[in-house]
């Protein structure tokens, strides 16, 4: 009886040492790593999401932004972090779907470094031209590319862009050929269109709507399935007689794999709290976004077909970063 009672008070220590070592999450604060540069949509994310998520957690949300090669160095840190869930990865489309086909060599894998909490919200491309353009619409454009190929050119910001590749998948979707021009950044690559010396773009709606709105600009169509509802009268590929055209950039955050489910399912619970909130839906509308915030599983499947997707893509168009 003596042994007994001494091995269930020993248990007793031990079961008190591992709850004192592995106290409920949070633990302490939580940092999330923004691999753009303040300023851009992928840090007002974050930053609009963070003091709601601090109060719910009851822990400091920090926003750090480590930017450089398309996402790829903060990406790398994060796949490096404890697994803990006190470090968070806010991913847009290019580090988990589009990266991997860029670059030679990547420091990090995204399909098997990092751990799904949610996509937190979408925003489409939108084709757009010069006025200077006959095109009225998406299948007018077509048909001048077809009638005279290489003579129209689109603006993009870079190689491996999402603008790039929106391109792209025009030319092989529509059997056109029209020439890409890239620029260091899609802010240069739009004031050229906006000047005339670039015939079109396909740009993020929230870049290019302030400029349709003034009419320095013509929308073409939107690259999603739906009509846009802050811009409704414009069509979708779809309906300009290119089904399934998609192009759109999504933010996302991801964990290190290994996080703990607890966590993540914690998290995911406290990202979509704070994503749709009244105060954080309505700053994240007016930069032209839609709210997802999906379960990790769902936001899991959709990274692989996205994936999918561009690495086809990338193939066709022979784009690389290196």
């Amino acid at each position: 009886m003596r042994n007994r009672i001494s091995l269930l008070a020993a248990l007793a220590v031990l079961s008190a040492s591992a709850f004192a070592q592995d106290p409920a999450f949070p633990a302490r604060p939580i940092t999330i790593v923004c691999p753009f540069p303040p300023g851009s949509t992928a840090d007002l994310i974050p930053r609009a999401v963070a003091p709601g998520l601090s109060q719910s957690l009851g822990v400091p949300v920090i926003v750090e932004n480590r930017p450089g090669a398309t996402g790829s160095i903060g990406a790398a840190f994060v796949a490096k972090a404890e697994a803990t869930g006190h470090t968070v990865l806010m991913a847009p489309t290019p580090v988990l779907s589009v990266n991997q086909w860029l670059y030679k060599t990547l420091a990090y894998n995204p399909e098997q470094d990092f751990a799904p909490i949610t996509n937190a919200a979408t925003t489409p491309n939108v084709w757009v031209v010069h006025p200077d353009v006959p095109a009225k619409n998406l299948g007018e454009l077509i048909a001048a590319a077809r009638a005279k190929p290489g003579s129209l050119s689109f603006a993009s910001g870079g190689s491996g862009a999402t603008s790039h590749l929106c391109g792209e998948l025009l030319k092989s979707s529509a059997a056109i050929d029209i020439v890409h021009v890239p620029y260091k950044g899609p802010g240069p690559a739009l004031q050229d269109v906006l000047a005339g010396r670039v015939a079109l773009m396909c740009d993020n709606f929230s870049n290019v709507i302030p400029h349709v709105r003034s009419g320095r600009l013509r929308a073409l169509a939107v690259t999603a399935r739906t009509r846009h509802p802050q811009a409704p009268e414009i069509p979708t590929a779809d309906e300009s007689g290119l089904p399934g055209f998609e192009v759109g950039v999504w933010y996302s955050f991801v964990a290190p794999a290994k996080t703990p489910k607890p966590a993540i399912d914690r998290l995911n619970a406290e990202f979509a709290k704070a994503l749709r909130s009244p105060t954080v839906a309505e700053r994240l509308k007016e930069l032209g976004l839609t709210v997802v915030a999906d379960s990790p599983e769902d936001f899991a499947r959709f990274v692989a077909a996205e994936s999918a997707k561009w690495r086809k893509v990338v193939e066709v168009s022979g784009a690389r970063v290196d």
